[in-house]
């Protein structure tokens, strides 16, 4: 096969015409593409250069080769932790996008779950950033997705984040409670700022948050907080360590003055950058998920 993005799937129902089987999986673009990927020799099955009309079989490894599609390197390596009948406890890592973005169509987390594992209709029951690692709830089909995401508040009872963070703070405990929103005129359109009570007019939608710190480790500079969220707000563990004066080491947005964000939208990021940031990516993990399914208390964490 030419070489190019690469798409592997694996059969766990049996399937008609593997070009039904594909047409479901990709994105309309290369969907549109499919005569021509299978008159190139771009599509095989076990090896085997595949034809449209091949019937599949369970347990069949379907290769998908796209000489003209591009995406970023991202790792891909997720892993399972915990499942019932509806609800998938995985790990992502950092830099892997959750879905789609401008920069992967393919190489998400939910793409890779539903081309990986049964379960072709998963659904994100919330979500992660990007850069953030850590255990994240999926929906194994649209019902339980149905059921479980308007009653996210009553399935989930606590999350419990780890932050590698700049300098030692003075508290080895702390209660942060306050108003977030994003600011008018702000040069970073999508930074959470604590909001000032002197200043109420640039503040469109302020929503109030709460976050509980707890010292675990201080180290030449930086030190290790765990982070219990109260709320879940847009970017409340960052917004909050950053206006108490230890943004998250490696977060573009809220550590050195978004500096690194806004040079990011110009051109890629370099060593120097990376070494003044202190990481590729913004060091917070979530690390512990308490869930009630159907009023059964699960502790999920990594261990």
């Amino acid at each position: 096969m030419a070489d190019g993005f690469v798409l592997y799937f694996t059969v766990y129902c049996p399937a008609p015409a593997i070009s039904c089987f594909l047409s479901t999986r990709l994105a309309s673009l290369h969907q549109a593409q499919l005569p021509r990927l299978f008159a190139e020799g771009l599509i095989s099955v076990d090896g085997q250069i595949a034809s449209a009309n091949q019937v599949l079989a369970v347990g069949q490894q379907v290769v998908v080769s796209l000489p003209d599609h591009y995406e970023e390197s991202v790792d891909t390596q997720w892993r399972k932790l915990w499942e019932n009948d509806e609800i998938l406890a995985l790990v992502k890592p950092h830099l892997l996008p959750v879905s789609r973005t401008t920069r992967n169509l393919y190489n998400t987390l939910i793409s890779l779950v539903r081309r990986q594992t049964a379960y072709e209709d998963a659904h994100l029951l919330h979500r992660l950033d990007t850069e953030t690692a850590g255990i994240i709830l999926l929906a194994k089909n649209k019902a339980a997705d149905k059921k479980w995401k308007p009653r996210l508040d009553q399935l989930i009872s606590k999350k419990i984040y780890h932050a590698w963070v700049e300098g030692m703070p003075e508290w080895d405990e702390l209660s942060c409670e306050c108003d977030l929103s994003e600011k008018i005129s702000s040069p970073i359109r999508s930074q959470m700022y604590v909001v000032d009570q002197a200043e109420l007019d640039l503040y469109p939608k302020p929503k109030q948050s709460k976050t509980l710190f707890r010292v675990l480790r201080r180290e030449e500079g930086q030190s290790l907080i765990e982070c219990e969220l109260i709320t879940g707000r847009k970017h409340q563990i960052r917004a909050h360590l950053a206006h108490l004066g230890h943004p998250i080491i490696g977060d573009k947005i809220y550590s050195k003055g978004g500096k690194y964000y806004l040079k990011r939208l110009e051109s890629q990021l370099g060593k120097a950058d990376f070494a003044e940031l202190g990481s590729e990516y913004q060091m917070l993990t979530a690390v512990r998920v308490e869930i009630n399914p159907d009023g059964q208390p699960v502790t999920i964490r990594i261990e």
